[in-house]
């Protein structure tokens, strides 16, 4: 996908950060559109349909997290990127952008041509993974990474971008376990620091959806995908 084609929505409540964010990702090829807080965020999003959405998580009127919950919401949302800014450094913000299905957390201040270097990163991260997309047909689950879609028997499964990534990636190897600094480095990147409790949410969240019986717990180890 061509940069011109990808498009970027940025929200905060600081007006020189989505100016000066709008002109760097701007000269390098994305689509930008801002908006100043939450509510707007979300209603821009719905029409703009963004392939990334940075978000502050301190926020007037509706802060980044419940943003995001909102925008996930949205069935054409759902697969776009997140990237959470925050002045805050503290660990439970960090949890909760994670497990809101984050991407990347990175804390203000901003350095734009690094900002913009970890987004082409991501982007280029993804288009090689489409080219390697297929299929995992596991018993009644088939798992498209083509189109993101999972399907039991009959019923289609809707996950968030990275619960997707995580349950495609178990199911290609199936009966192999993965510790989870494995899973954290395959998921979501060596470039991005993430707390290993992610993953266990995250396996959680894929089990509440698809059923106990194909995700088994290693005790001490780690995840596998199991069809038995």
């Amino acid at each position: 996908m061509a940069k011109q084609n990808q498009k970027i929505l940025l929200v905060d409540d600081e007006p020189d950060i989505l100016e000066l964010l709008k002109y760097n990702l701007s000269k390098e090829g994305y689509e930008v559109k801002t908006a100043s807080d939450g509510i707007k965020g979300v209603e821009i999003a719905k029409g703009f349909i963004p392939d990334l959405i940075i978000l502050d998580i301190m926020m007037p009127k509706q802060d980044g997290v419940e943003t995001c919950r909102q925008m996930r919401e949205v069935p054409e949302l759902a697969n776009a990127f997140v990237i959470f800014l925050t002045a805050r450094s503290e660990e439970y913000s960090e949890v909760a952008a994670f497990d809101m299905g984050a991407d990347d957390y990175i804390t203000k201040p901003i350095k734009p041509r690094a900002l913009v270097s970890r987004i082409n990163a991501l982007f280029r991260r993804e288009s090689k993974k489409k080219k390697e997309s297929h299929k995992v047909e596991l018993g009644d689950l088939i798992i498209d990474r083509s189109s993101y879609t999972v399907i039991s028997g009959e019923e289609k499964i809707n996950l968030p971008k990275k619960e997707f990534e995580l349950l495609y990636f178990l199911a290609q190897n199936p009966g192999k376990v993965f510790s989870r600094d494995e899973l954290l480095q395959n998921i979501w990147g060596t470039d991005v620091y993430v707390l290993a409790r992610t993953v266990d949410v995250h396996i959680r969240k894929v089990r509440e959806k698809i059923g106990e019986g194909y995700i088994s717990t290693v005790k001490g180890v780690g995840y596998k995908f199991d069809m038995n």
